[in-house]
């Protein structure tokens, strides 16, 4: 694989334990026909994608069909957060780990039937760094957290860049060049972001068009009709009238062909429509189903995939719009003020736990002696008097149209978090949203929220990519660019390369996190499942939700 890692990575599950039916998944059998049964396969989809530029999305709805579509230089392997070549057959960084070459997959073709080589490597990674406007550049949720910025275009508002450089030194080698070390690589590399698009296509159809109406954003004829990649998948439309996105099996993909000839995804928002249409047999799989569900499916014949829980739910606070939100105090209020443990027991998969901070346990610097904030309403009163915030009122946002692998139900949880706040003498104003078009972009891109309920499924296993995507730079979600003490502690963890001084560096900046910022709530890590009919069978259950249904055979 790999000549040089420079760090481990982990293996959060097993394959064999998350893999339905026998799927065709060895080495002998890639790039091969073999198993293909035809036919359709039927995902109800939780809510509707953005667009299918990858670059320009960040939400799970959005990258499911865009990994049907497309690949990335490096992927994980099948069930796990292990990483694993696609694109580049191997790759490997110098010493300092600031220059990094990927060797390529020879013969691969875009769907327009364009080479993919090293100029499209480098292409696609100059396209990102060279963005120009405003519009286009907040879309760009991953490429600001990991790159860190833009070239100085007219309207880029971002920090400095860390990206340098791509040269392609022949068709089959890229060479991807850091201004600095950062923690997030290799990882980030395997980002659905960052998949590779036709630069033809990017070209053809005005790819890098981003406009901003209002609160929403108008995106352009790639992003919307002629997405193209070098999936398992090809595009095959989008019948907003009839909620269906369709792709077309690839028969020259590069690796394992699919298996059937068309994959649907059927946007159904309603969850309990999504169990029906599963039942009825009118869709083939489904996704986070809530618990009583899961366990009534599992007992019915279904196919019931439990992931390992890899996210984290938390409760955010936007410390811009309200004053009293920048107390310290406060926002301790209101973390001793949410039963979280009960929050557990009632509203979350069979498996969740309480988050004591805002990664898993099974992530590079998880400390353990975070300072906890177990219920305590009484503690939580006495905080806002000390505050002189007994009048307190929080507009709380949050999404009812969608369920999410950290959140199957938010109307049920915004209930029970604002029952709680209002019991210490907060209060509340709910504020529902839809998920995309209204809540994402009034959360993360406009701060119009007090508070709200939002989550994270981890991309790659890295702290960088849980603590350091929420509160490594000033967000329009958390409200408050201020934080300048904090962004260092994160960023100095981030840039140290001995593992073991990169543990207690964000050892410590967990603890920093809770004690000092609580910019956030965490509420919990939950296991979110994924079920799928009694006659399907070679889907691998990812704890990344990275799953990939060329492996999918219907009997």
């Amino acid at each position: 694989m790999q000549a040089r890692r420079l760090r481990a990575t982990v293996v959060v599950a097993a394959v064999g334990a998350l893999l339905v039916g026998a799927a065709g998944c060895s080495k002998s059998e890639r790039g091969s026909n073999s198993g293909k049964t035809g036919g359709t396969f039927v995902f109800a989809g939780a809510g509707d994608p953005k667009n299918f530029d990858p670059i320009f999305n960040d939400d799970g709805e959005s990258f499911r069909p865009a990994r049907q579509m497309y690949d990335t230089l490096i992927q994980h392997k099948a069930g796990t957060a292990e990483l694993a070549p696609a694109l580049a057959e191997k790759w490997e960084s110098d010493p300092t780990g600031k220059v990094w070459t990927f060797n390529l997959r020879k013969g691969v073709k875009f769907h327009d039937g364009t080479d993919f080589n090293a100029a499209a490597v480098c292409f696609n990674f100059d396209r990102w760094f060279n963005m120009k406007g405003a519009a286009a550049q907040s879309q760009m949720i991953y490429y600001g957290d990991v790159f860190g910025g833009f070239a100085k275009n007219e309207g880029d508002t971002t920090g400095e860049p860390i990206y340098d450089k791509c040269e392609a030194k022949d068709d089959g080698t890229a060479v991807v060049t850091l201004k600095k070390y950062k923690g997030a690589f290799p990882g980030a590399f395997a980002l659905t972001s960052f998949s590779m698009s036709s630069p033809k296509a990017l070209q053809q159809y005005n790819a890098d068009q981003v406009k901003q109406q209002g609160d929403s954003f108008e995106y352009n004829e790639y992003a919307n009709a002629h997405p193209t990649g070098t999936g398992a998948f090809t595009f095959g439309g989008w019948d907003k009238a009839n909620n269906t996105i369709t792709l077309n099996r690839n028969p020259d993909y590069w690796g394992e062909k699919a298996k059937v000839d068309k994959l649907v995804i059927k946007i159904i928002k309603d969850e309990t429509a999504r169990k029906q249409e599963l039942r009825a047999g009118t869709v083939d799989g489904i996704d986070f189903p809530a618990p009583a569900d899961a366990k009534a499916m599992q007992g019915e014949g279904f196919n019931v995939l439990p992931r390992p829980a890899f996210n984290i739910l938390y409760l955010g606070i936007n410390q811009k719009n309200n004053p009293a939100l920048k107390d310290l105090r406060v926002r301790q209020a209101l973390a001793y003020a949410i039963n979280r443990e009960q929050l557990v027991q009632t509203k979350a998969p069979k498996g969740a736990e309480v988050a004591k901070e805002f990664m898993p346990k099974t992530v590079l610097g998880y400390a353990d002696d975070v300072q906890e904030y177990k219920y305590d309403p009484a503690k939580a009163k006495s905080l806002l008097a000390e505050a002189g915030a007994t009048n307190l009122t929080l507009n709380f946002y949050y999404p009812p149209d969608v369920t999410r692998p950290y959140m199957p139900n938010p109307q049920e949880i915004f209930t029970v978090i604002s029952n709680d706040l209002q019991a210490v003498g907060i209060k509340v104003n709910g504020v529902p949203r839809p998920w995309n078009g209204g809540y994402k972009d009034d959360v993360q891109k406009l701060g119009k929220h007090d508070v709200h309920i939002l989550g994270w499924t981890g991309d790659y296993n890295d702290p960088g990519n849980f603590a350091g995507t929420f509160f490594g730079r000033g967000k329009a979600e958390f409200g408050d660019e201020s934080m300048t003490e904090m962004f260092d502690v994160l960023a100095k963890a981030d840039a140290e390369p001995d593992q073991a001084k990169k543990k207690a560096a964000w050892q410590q900046a967990n603890k920093d996190i809770m004690a000092k910022f609580l910019p956030a709530i965490p509420v919990w890590h939950s296991p979110p499942s994924i079920v799928v009919g009694k006659n399907i069978k070679g889907l691998v259950a990812s704890p990344l939700t990275d799953e990939r249904f060329n492996t999918v055979s219907k009997s």
